[in-house]
């Protein structure tokens, strides 16, 4: 997982964004469930969980929004979102949400942070989930 976010990390530095970059245009950081936890005391982080609606139902991080990346209207209904506030983004291990940050950026989002290890590091950290 992490060997494939790095990758990923690599390719979009390749094209002009990076891990932990931050241009006028764009910040894109991989943070730990820790970083995320302090994050989440700013009531304009938007919670992007990109699982499907039944994982999303057995447990969640308070606030979230339910955005389904394997659903075929997903590129569509990220754009409800406010491109002006950040978003924390996650899903299960990482792997769909490190996916999704591509469109997330095509769709015109600037500052995103991903979720390291998704929920499975976030409550392995101790933090609660909420259903």
């Amino acid at each position: 997982m992490k060997k494939l976010f790095i990758l990923c990390c690599l390719v979009l530095g390749a094209s002009g964004f990076g891990c932990k970059q931050t241009t006028a245009q764009h910040q894109l950081a991989l943070v730990t469930p820790n970083e995320a936890h302090v994050l989440l005391q700013n009531d304009s982080v938007q919670v992007i969980d990109v699982r499907t609606p039944k994982e999303f139902r057995e447990g969640h991080i308070e606030h979230a929004i339910n955005i389904d990346f394997l659903s075929a209207s997903f590129p569509d209904d990220i754009t409800a979102l406010d491109k002006q506030k950040p978003l924390l983004i996650y899903c299960r291990s990482g792997n769909r949400s490190s996916k999704s940050i591509d469109l997330f950026l095509k769709a015109g989002y600037t500052h995103l942070y991903h979720l390291e290890g998704g929920i499975l590091k976030w409550t392995g950290a101790g933090f609660k989930t909420v259903q």
